[in-house]
């Protein structure tokens, strides 16, 4: 497959990424004055925005790799753990935000509920 094809495969993964790591450049904002509104809403963000990114990772790495699906759902998921860990020693360095393990394991946990329902084809297949 052309490099070109292939390519075309990456850019909405690249972009989302792009899209996380703008994000979490920026300082926290308040979503709710109560504060466990604010905590639930922050914490589904980081579980869909993950579940998007693997769900556009396996998709890049299943058109560009020739691997069997269940070698392609590990590596999937493993690249978006270590970018969710990317993520979180990122905002150690940006004002008015710090890393939290909690929110590596969020990412983890909404990355593998969306490999889950793609290995059960409950999703659209990509």
């Amino acid at each position: 497959m052309a490099i070109k094809r292939r390519l075309k495969y990456w850019w909405p993964t690249l972009i989302w990424a792009g899209i996380i790591f703008w994000f979490s450049a920026r300082p926290t904002a308040t979503t709710s004055e109560i504060y466990l509104a604010d905590f639930v809403i922050k914490k589904t963000a980081h579980f869909g925005e993950y579940a998007i990114m693997v769900i556009l990772l396996f998709r890049s790495l299943k058109h560009t790799l020739r691997w069997d699906k269940q070698s392609l759902l590990v590596l999937a998921l493993a690249v978006t753990i270590l970018y969710a860990i990317s993520d979180e020693f990122h905002q150690s360095f940006v004002p008015g935000r710090e890393p939290h393990l909690r929110d590596i394991m969020i990412d983890a946990v909404g990355a593998g509920v969306a490999l889950w329902l793609v290995n059960k084809q409950k999703l659209i297949s990509i």
